[in-house]
């Protein structure tokens, strides 16, 4: 008989109402080795591209056999910082107790990941209600973030209340997982014993970079032809240390052979845009969003890509960006500018070259190794970066990892 999985993530989503997502693909290669898995969301958040329609407490969809998404009716809400998404995290771990009498497949493991941090509380009662394993993941450290980034103090009775969460999800969760690598030290530091933990990393989706659809004739027309290509895949955002590269850029411009590519939307496009044309930058190019089954075709475009993010004391914890992984399944040299701790994936496999964050003249400096390097020496490490990918991050092979997690 099956094993049955309960997953609670506030913001899951699936391909068709959002990304996908890490939840999403564990799930499919979780069904894939024989369990049954049930991924509980909420049907209204900010991180949702089409919101599923409830005329009634929950909705679940059959994804494919075995494979089940548990809408979950809440207040609606689009920003971030909405008031409503803070009362959500109250309203959600309360109605997903009703579950148990509306899921026919009881859990043998529930897996409660957060942000959100609250939902913790309603996990928990379903775990004990069916006398299931309890596993608590952690994305992001909440109230850590809060403190940390937001400026909140640690005295504040919301943060309070959100510490006394936290500590009791370490305290009373069978195992503890995360994305992060190094997370364990704050949580050591909060009491939890090192030997609970486990790190299963984000990944990407094999079947997903498989397909391998050729790029758009848009898209395609708009690379720059017989250059050396410096490609970003992804948001265009503050905190992905765009600007750094924009600098960079201005730095080589000497080097009319070295372009720069950025291919996305943000927030911080136009800003981008707007300082390239006040610098009459001619080496860096935007390329609206692509669909993300054809971003493999454009990184085999590219000569060497980058991910910078910008400096974060949290990340010394540890980082677990997704476009890393699409990157280093391509087969490119990368230039990594994230400060990230002991978690060091480009320098440990290799698999390009790694440099402070925000930190446009050891930026150029790196983009500029690459172009001098023998071509052998780049496909040596594009090499190594892709057997990494298989290796450490392949969805197939993280849930196996999370398996071991979930039934000891």
């Amino acid at each position: 008989m099956s094993k049955t999985v309960w997953i609670v993530q506030q913001y899951a989503s699936t391909p068709a109402t959002g990304i996908g997502g890490r939840h999403y693909y564990l799930g499919r290669e979780l069904v894939k080795l024989g369990y049954k898995v049930y991924l509980i969301a909420s049907a209204s958040h900010h991180l949702l591209r089409e919101k599923p329609v409830l005329n009634q407490p929950f909705k679940i969809e059959t994804l494919e056999e075995g494979f089940y998404f548990v809408w979950v009716n809440m207040p609606d809400y689009t920003e971030a910082h909405s008031k409503q998404r803070a009362l959500n995290w109250f309203l959600f771990p309360w109605q997903i107790q009703k579950l148990a009498r509306k899921i026919a497949d009881k859990p043998d493991a529930v897996l409660s990941s957060s942000p959100s941090l609250i939902a913790f509380l309603g996990a928990q009662r379903l775990a004990k209600k069916f006398k299931a394993r309890l596993v608590f993941e952690v994305r992001d450290i909440w109230p850590l973030t809060l403190t940390e980034i937001g400026g909140y103090s640690p005295k504040h009775p919301f943060i309070r209340l959100m510490q006394w969460v936290e500590d009791k999800a370490y305290r009373d969760s069978d195992a503890v997982v995360s994305n992060l690598k190094n997370s364990v030290e704050h949580m050591a530091g909060r009491g939890m014993a090192r030997d609970k933990f486990s790190w299963v990393p984000n990944g990407f989706s094999l079947d997903e970079v498989n397909q391998k659809i050729p790029l758009n004739h848009t898209a395609a027309a708009q690379l720059p032809k017989n250059k050396f290509i410096i490609g970003y895949t992804g948001t265009l955002g503050v905190a992905n240390a765009l600007q750094t590269l924009i600098e960079a850029a201005e730095r080589l411009q000497e080097y009319t052979e070295i372009a720069f590519v950025l291919v996305g939307a943000g927030k911080e496009k136009a800003a981008l845009q707007s300082l390239v044309a006040e610098k009459q930058l001619r080496n860096i190019f935007f390329i609206d969003p692509i669909p993300k089954v054809e971003i493999q075709s454009i990184l085999s475009e590219f000569d060497a890509c980058y991910i910078g993010l910008t400096k974060d004391p949290l990340f010394r914890f540890g980082v677990s960006p997704n476009k890393l992984f699409d990157y280093l399944y391509s087969g490119k040299p990368i230039v990594y500018g994230i400060e990230s701790g002991e978690y060091k994936p480009i320098e440990d496999s290799k698999a390009g070259l790694q440099i402070p964050a925000q930190a446009p003249e050891q930026l150029a400096d790196a983009v500029l190794s690459l172009y001098q390097m023998p071509a052998e020496e780049r496909l040596a490490m594009g090499e190594n970066g892709r057997k990494a990918a298989l290796k450490q991050y392949e969805y197939g092979q993280l849930a196996n990892q999370l398996i071991k997690v979930l039934f000891n």
